[in-house]
């Protein structure tokens, strides 16, 4: 699955799309991190929770569950908002 990482966690993959597999949203997180140790803390918590500033999206819709199911072939986009004033 193509994986769209957000420009400020660039550091860990060097560029903006990554090839990643799972069948959950957890499992590819999990890939994720084994080929860029570090990344999964930046976008999940402690608690096992999608931090407040990442939005998920799967086939044109925001995904909440890290459960949700993933198809081989698809795309994931990783948003990070912004925020300050």
């Amino acid at each position: 699955m193509r994986v769209l990482i957000p420009s400020a966690l660039h550091s860990y993959t060097g560029r903006p799309w990554v090839d990643a597999t799972g069948a959950t949203v957890t499992a590819l997180f999990d890939d994720l991190e084994r080929q860029f140790p570090g990344i999964r803390f930046r976008m999940v918590d402690e608690q096992g929770q999608v931090r407040r500033h990442i939005r998920l999206f799967y086939q044109h819709a925001m995904l909440f569950d890290l459960a949700t199911p993933l198809a081989a072939d698809g795309e994931l986009l990783i948003v990070q908002a912004l925020s300050g004033g």
